[in-house]
């Protein structure tokens, strides 16, 4: 990712294993093999599909959303989310600018958000470049969430 004023401009991001090519540019959308990148517009937890650390995502599941094995890397994690794969997606504390700036592009791009749970959004470049707990998707499973999170159980520890 490119990062100016603390947050990302510009990012690519390979997933090898799939053969794909995600690209984003501010203001320009985010694209997966030259095609439009769209996050999805669940509206509920009925029958969504998340991925994150179990302790994050399990509360929603108890709520009717789908919990897909962790993807373990981050970055690819939140991606998913900009191309309608997954529909919310949770990064634990402690992850740095490198595993996330990128992504938080491509999310951007595609209609999505991503914050800290407390709905902050994320600044890179900082002279700490770790973040507490995310929250990726788009508006209003994001909300939803957020509130569900307001409860202890989905404060996670440091721990993946």
């Amino acid at each position: 990712a490119v990062v100016r004023d603390g947050r990302p401009v510009a990012a690519v991001l390979a997933e090898p294993e799939a053969d794909r090519i995600f690209v984003a540019a501010l203001g320009h959308g985010a694209t997966v093999r030259g095609r439009r990148a769209v996050a999805s517009a669940r509206d509920s937890f009925d029958g969504a599909r998340l991925a994150g650390p179990r302790p994050m995502i399990e509360p929603a599941g108890r709520q009717g959303a789908i919990l897909l094995p962790k993807v373990h890397s981050l970055a690819l994690r939140l991606a998913k989310v900009a191309i309608g794969e997954v529909d919310a997606a949770f990064a634990s504390a402690n992850s740095s600018d490198w595993d996330l700036a990128a992504a938080d592009l491509l999310v951007h791009e595609a209609g999505a958000i991503l914050t800290s749970l407390d709905g902050a959004q994320v600044l890179y470049n900082q002279a700490q470049p770790v973040h507490g707990a995310l929250i990726a998707a788009a508006q209003p499973l994001h909300s939803l969430l957020r509130d569900l999170g307001r409860g202890p159980r989905l404060r996670p520890s440091s721990k993946p």
